[in-house]
């Protein structure tokens, strides 16, 4: 094992939009994973990010705290705390923060190189 393994929090690579920011911890480009994409989104209370997908990977989201609604293609979804999604690749999907509070939640891909394509609205 190498000092690499451990990437410490100051040395994540944070995207901040208008919705929140996405905060990687692992990726390929970071060079700390062949195999997966791993961070956190967080979701400011009545933000939601745009309508997206991934041409080559799986996600999967997790929800830490606050309350969101999560679309897939047309159906929409109720989240909080503790709820889990798995959303294939290929499908337009967002999220929605509906409460009061930051929504926290972890993300992961089944890539190290997550492609995404913003949905026509």
């Amino acid at each position: 094992m190498t000092q690499e393994t451990v990437l410490h929090a100051a040395d994540a690579t944070v995207q901040e939009f208008d919705w929140g920011e996405l905060v990687w911890y692992a990726n390929g480009k970071m060079g700390n994973s062949a195999t997966m994409t791993f961070g956190r989104a967080v979701l400011k209370p009545g933000h939601e990010n745009f309508r997206h997908s991934h041409p080559n990977c799986e996600e999967i989201l997790h929800v830490l705290s606050g309350h969101i609604i999560h679309s897939l293609e047309d159906e929409l979804f109720p989240m909080g705390p503790g709820d889990t999604i798995v959303i294939p690749a290929n499908v337009v999907h967002n999220a929605s923060n509906d409460g009061d509070d930051v929504a926290i939640m972890t993300i992961l891909f089944s890539t190290p190189d997550r492609q995404t394509i913003v949905a026509d609205e």
